[in-house]
């Protein structure tokens, strides 16, 4: 599944300089990015913020409710991948985020972005792709 994404990143760091998902979610459940967002990752990780005593046992599963209850809208990608690698041949531009831009050509919908580097690369040729800039 592709979750809607987002450059934010994770304000709970590690020494490695990884997001310590654990923390994280004990602190905020929206802290890390969405392209995180995978529900067995996020319960382990609630769960692992109640082993280290961040969490008490009974929060960690009010929490996931929480965070199943604002998920973002998933789309399968594999009926996309073909397209996707397409125009990431054709114009030079990383799959992950031609995803995201097959998507948005399938759906007939702009795909919005702060990424000036692929709006660059692509607006020419995709018109429905919106510098995150030129909103008002």
């Amino acid at each position: 599944m592709l979750p809607w994404h987002s450059s934010g990143s994770c304000p709970s760091r590690t020494l490695r300089g990884r997001c310590d998902s654990a923390t994280a979610f004990a602190r905020d459940r929206t802290s890390c990015s969405p392209r995180r967002f995978s529900p067995p990752k996020n319960a382990h990780s609630l769960t692992r913020a109640e082993r280290r005593g961040i969490l008490t046992p009974p929060e960690g599963a009010r929490r996931l409710l929480l965070v199943l209850g604002t998920a973002p809208l998933l789309h399968p990608y594999l009926p996309l991948l073909r397209r996707a690698v397409d125009i990431s041949s054709t114009m030079r531009v990383g799959v992950y985020d031609c995803l995201y831009v097959a998507l948005a050509e399938r759906e007939g919908c702009e795909r919005v972005t702060a990424d000036a580097k692929l709006v660059t690369a692509l607006a020419a040729t995709y018109p429905f792709i919106i510098p995150l800039s030129s909103l008002p």
